[in-house]
């Protein structure tokens, strides 16, 4: 068996059965135990027994991440703190942190879920997993640790940084998997080039990865790189952490989303309204089966769009096509809607330059201006300036031909782009300090 057949097989009808009866119970349970869903569902004269099908979640009222802030740290615990057994927390670089609990019974279907999603991803008990996401109050470490054991897989917990030993322990070890973010998987393969070792040539065949947003053409650069068959995987962690969707290696066309577990919508991210399968919108989620901190349709922020229809490897779950970028994260310039994946797009068909860039937003006077830094070649950084000119000069023409944008393109020198061993820093948003 590679996967849950019960669960992950269901014909839709019955697993709409399981989600209407989880989300009656999870409305009864944040109404008598959190506060903040109380006076939410009372606000819009709603009770519990209000809900009897799956379409009246369109009621229920949003939750956001700064809900989560306003109620700091406990808030919006359903449980005592004596049935808490785990706490992860975001970072908190733009605000107050968020701050999540798990209960012993969060905990052990966080492993099965992401020992599901690891068979999804094709990876079994003989595999050996080199989890290089990071430790610690980040979900994404431990969430990839307790999934991997959960599925028998002998597990390298390395955590991020000290990329030189990661290499050696990925050819030392001869792991199969790796999990890491997209731009660390690149980071990794430069790395081991300078050390004269090719990853193509170690056993390394899978590689997990998420926490930041990639686009296809990264995708096929880091299949070519490293000789892997590259996977997408979805998570957050005020929902749980990785796991809650994944691609299957065999169709590798949307993420499964582990529906049994979460109730996922597109919305309108401006009117709020549910859009159709198919239409792309805004991911909102709501937790059936979280006892510690339930979150009933969340906003995630992530635009995406919704495919119910099966999959040729079998499973009846509903797929999120690949997160094109934030609503938060996307860039307005001089009326123009602008996201990094777009740019990253066109950076990557580009030859001569690397995937390693960074958009540096600023205003001057009433105007804003986008310049792209973006790394080039070793072969390019040697050539003439006029050729640098004109690589310069085509991608801002792409720029502006595809995305309607103006921006100034600035080529750096190999390895001009700090690198990060979490997620990359895509943006440089200076308006507000002009």
């Amino acid at each position: 068996m590679i996967f849950d057949v019960d669960m992950e097989t269901l014909p839709r009808e019955e697993l709409e059965k399981i989600q209407l009866k989880r989300l009656k119970a999870l409305c009864e349970r944040v109404y008598n135990n959190v506060p903040f869903y109380k006076k939410r569902f009372d606000e819009k004269g709603l009770k519990p027994g209000d809900i009897t099908s799956l379409s009246d979640v369109k009621h229920l009222p949003f939750t956001e991440k700064q809900d989560l802030r306003n109620h700091y740290p406990f808030g919006m615990f359903a449980v005592s703190r004596d049935n808490i057994v785990r706490i992860h927390s975001s970072s908190g670089t733009t605000g107050k942190a968020t701050v999540v609990g798990y209960t012993k019974r969060d905990i052990e279907n966080w492993g099965q879920l992401m020992a599901r999603s690891f068979m999804a991803a094709g990876a079994s008990a003989k595999d050996m997993i080199h989890n290089a996401y990071g430790y610690g109050l980040f979900t994404g470490g431990l969430g990839a640790h307790y999934g991997s054991e959960a599925l028998g897989a002998a597990t390298v917990p390395v955590s991020g940084g000290a990329t030189r030993r990661q290499v050696m322990l990925l050819k030392d070890f001869g792991s199969t998997v790796i999990c890491c973010t997209p731009s660390y998987a690149l980071f990794l393969d430069e790395t081991a080039r300078e050390m004269g070792i090719d990853i193509k040539e170690l056993p390394l065949k899978v590689g997990i990865f998420g926490a930041e947003p990639w686009t296809d053409e990264m995708r096929r650069d880091i299949e070519k790189r490293l000789g892997i068959t590259a996977i997408d995987i979805y998570g957050l962690s005020e929902i749980m952490g990785p796991g809650v969707g994944i691609e299957c290696h065999e169709a590798q066309d949307g993420l499964h989303l582990m529906e049994d577990h979460f109730l996922c919508e597109v919305i309108d991210p401006e009117s709020g309204e549910p859009l159709p399968p198919g239409e792309t919108g805004e991911l909102v989620i709501t937790t059936l089966t979280k006892e510690a901190i339930p979150l009933i349709r969340y906003r995630t922020r992530d635009l995406t769009t919704l495919n119910t229809a099966p999959c040729k490897c079998g499973r009846t779950l509903a797929r999120m096509q690949r997160v094109t970028g934030r609503s938060d994260d996307m860039l307005i310039i001089r009326g123009v809607n602008v996201f990094p994946s777009q740019i990253e797009s066109i950076i990557i068909e580009t030859e001569g330059l690397t995937p390693h860039y960074q958009l540096l937003v600023e205003r001057h006077g009433n105007m804003d201006t986008l310049t792209v830094n973006v790394e080039v070649n070793e072969s390019v950084f040697s050539d003439e300036i006029k050729n640098l000119q004109r690589l310069e000069s085509k991608v801002q023409k792409n720029i502006k031909e595809f995305l309607g944008v103006t921006a100034k393109v600035k080529l750096v020198e190999p390895k001009g782009i700090e690198r990060s061993v979490g997620k990359a820093k895509r943006i440089v948003d200076l308006r507000n300090e002009s």
